[in-house]
């Protein structure tokens, strides 16, 4: 089967793209200063760990409830209308990347966010979506 012309296809000039560069040629000088200060693997890994921790909404609930307040298990399942089973895996994913802690409190266990940075963190990124635009498209 043919396939139909696609008015994006680089080289067609007629329907060129604007979010693509139309030259070949690369800047060597600021390659190499932005090579420079590149992130180390293992920190690119945590990074994209740590927002890999929002792509989940039930995740993104626990963190804005826990950015509310200090809350047991048995609350955020109830807040959730999840099961308590079902809370403590999503908590332990996120105690993991090391967004939550806990603190005994007898017989309780009772979470909140590890520290200020989540909660700047959950912040930022609600700024940015409640101000964002949607994408074109």
């Amino acid at each position: 089967m043919a396939r139909k012309a696609s008015a994006n296809r680089p080289g067609d000039k007629a329907g060129a793209r604007e979010d693509v560069c139309e030259v070949t040629h690369r800047n060597s000088e600021a390659v190499a200063a932005v090579r420079a200060v590149m992130l180390a693997e293992p920190v690119v890994t945590a990074l994209a760990d740590t927002f890999s921790a929002l792509g989940d909404p039930t995740r993104v609930r626990i963190i804005h409830a826990l950015s509310r307040r200090e809350l047991c298990v048995c609350d955020l399942a109830s807040l959730l209308e999840m099961t308590p089973s079902a809370v403590s895996h999503q908590l332990r994913f996120l105690r993991h990347l090391r967004l939550v802690k806990y603190r005994k409190e007898g017989r309780t266990v009772r979470y909140s966010l590890d520290d200020q940075h989540v909660v700047d963190i959950f912040e930022r990124g609600l700024d940015h979506v409640r101000h964002s635009e949607p994408p074109p498209g």
